[in-house]
């Protein structure tokens, strides 16, 4: 996930479908397999099953929500997992269930990533779709809001929708004179203060939101879902759940699925670095399919492509773009806009006419693009995706404390993504993390996962968040198996109906086949 005020990872959608009824009833199927001294409650507890709307908590989830054949619940895990007997919190859980009872194997839990995004959006979305049709019979697709994410509850609540909107129309963002990297990091400080200050149980819960706590509900879930051990199919950040989940729960795991993976060396410098690599390859990419268009907002030679992409960006630092509702369109926005664009090849088409829009004065489109990265309703309301995702990466990785490394850093985004560069010198000031209230419970590291059974990865060439080599990292790391998807594309199982992508995924989470060493797959 692309930010420039807060470090990233990535999220993404899907597709899939099963059919059920909602079942409204309690059901009890825990506890199972090995249970956590002192946490036998949470293990053993039942889920009340009903129906989703009321768990929807954005016009997002609002529309996902309202597909047949899906049910939800609440779970009940320790909001401290070193104070089992303290305070409780909920994580939010949605079911579509296997269409063949009679050869179900178990769960197979989703997580798109992030961090911050909705699982249970994610299953229900893919409980609509087209999807394998051996998954559909044998498994019940299971999504959860991670928590402190969507429907789980407390959420993480830092900024008014007003403050978010403000924020993001900020012109003074990029002001790297003294005063105004001493005022960017005034408002660093102030955003972990009220994220502390808004969110219930305060800092102690925005101590326990990180990928160490999420992993310990998740072995809940697969206890109350009726499962000795854990299907995982985990995207983007997801894919760091997945590995964290391994090394913690090794005797728990059945299979793990990662796509779209996160280096799980990389420290937050390294991991922007990387990700606007990627970033920038991909609009390489764009470019190129641009200029071969009939009309190309970028002109018809790719060499010029970038400059001509400032020429129209650059002026929004001094005069944003009205929209003619109040709003206007900044510079952030237009290439946030351009960014969420780039996570798909599907989406080109409709950059092409943001662009070509965009050099009449018309925002609109590229606003668009932003809104829905922002997860911004109609009616101005947003989801907590963008404050759960500075929450969680803030404690799971060590905070970048060095103006001079952070500077360093800026420099490296700007030469590898030259696309997002303002033309203006860049700024030393550190980001929220740096300023954070609580210390952070996790660093980047290589699991260790002996005797864990062998995980699948799926990378794709130019995925543009997630570059290619760190998937090939994460499987070495594992010792697991590695599928190349040979596209610009961010994430591929299940959400691009490629066959050869979905065949192996699935032979592998039916079957536990991996798919022959150097399998790779073309659109």
């Amino acid at each position: 996930m692309h930010t420039r005020k807060r470090y990233l990872p990535a999220a993404t959608v899907l597709l899939v479908a099963t059919v059920t009824a909602c079942s409204d009833t309690a059901e009890s199927l825990g506890p199972v397999g090995p249970v956590p001294e002192g946490l036998e409650q949470f293990y053993a507890q039942p889920l009340d099953w009903e129906e989703c709307e009321p768990y929807s908590t954005s016009a997002a989830t609002r529309q996902a929500f309202a597909a047949d054949g899906i049910e939800c619940a609440r779970m009940t895990v320790p909001l401290d997992y070193s104070a089992p007997d303290g305070p409780t919190i909920t994580v939010g859980v949605l079911r579509a269930r296997a269409e063949d009872p009679g050869q179900r194997i178990g769960s197979a839990v989703v997580n798109p990533g992030g961090p911050g995004a909705s699982g249970m959006a994610q299953a229900a979305r893919m409980a609509q779709g087209s999807w394998d049709g051996r998954l559909a019979q044998r498994f019940d697709l299971v999504g959860f809001d991670p928590r402190g994410v969507g429907a789980s509850e407390p959420g993480i609540d830092c900024l008014t929708d007003a403050e978010v909107d403000a924020e993001r129309a900020d012109v003074d963002e990029f002001d790297g004179s003294p005063e105004g990297v001493a005022a960017a990091e005034q408002e660093a400080r102030e955003y972990g203060r009220k994220c502390a200050e808004n969110t219930a149980h305060g800092e102690r819960m925005l101590a326990n939101v990180g990928t160490r706590d999420v992993v310990r509900d998740l072995d809940v879930l697969r206890s109350v879902l009726g499962d000795e051990k854990l299907t995982y199919i985990g995207y983007s950040y997801g894919t760091r759940i997945g590995s964290a989940y391994a090394e913690t729960f090794p005797g728990n795991v059945r299979a793990l699925l990662l796509d779209g993976a996160v280096d799980p060396e990389q420290d937050a410098v390294e991991s922007l670095v990387a990700q606007y690599e990627g970033f920038g390859s991909t609009f390489d990419e764009f470019a190129a399919w641009c200029t071969r268009q009939r009309e190309c907002a970028l002109g018809q030679d790719p060499e010029g492509a970038v400059e001509a992409y400032q020429d129209l960006t650059r002026p929004l630092l001094d005069q944003p773009a009205p929209l003619g509702d109040g709003r206007v369109l900044s510079y952030e926005d237009a290439t946030t806009g351009t960014v969420a664009a780039l996570y798909s090849r599907e989406y080109w088409d409709t950059l092409n006419t943001a662009l070509t829009a965009l050099a009449s004065g018309q925002g609109r489109t590229l606003m668009a693009l932003a809104d829905s990265y922002h997860q911004r309703g109609p009616n101005g309301s947003y989801s907590n995706l963008q404050e759960a995702f500075t929450a969680i990466n803030c404690v799971d990785q060590p905070p970048v404390t060095d103006p001079e490394r952070y500077l360093n850093a800026q420099r490296e985004v700007l030469e590898a993504a030259e696309f997002v560069d303002p033309g203006l010198p860049p700024s030393p000031a550190r980001d929220a993390c740096a300023f954070w209230p609580v210390e952070h419970t996790s660093e980047p590291h290589v699991p260790d996962v002996d005797g864990v059974p062998s995980a699948l990865v799926i990378s794709s060439t130019h995925d543009p968040a997630t570059p290619h080599e760190a998937g090939v990292n994460l499987a070495e790391a594992l010792g697991g198996g590695l599928v190349t998807f040979e596209a610009a594309q961010h994430t591929a199982f299940l959400t691009v109906g490629n066959e050869c992508v979905d065949r192996a995924g699935t032979d592998y989470l039916v079957d536990g086949t991996l798919p022959p060493e150097g399998t790779r797959c073309t659109p």
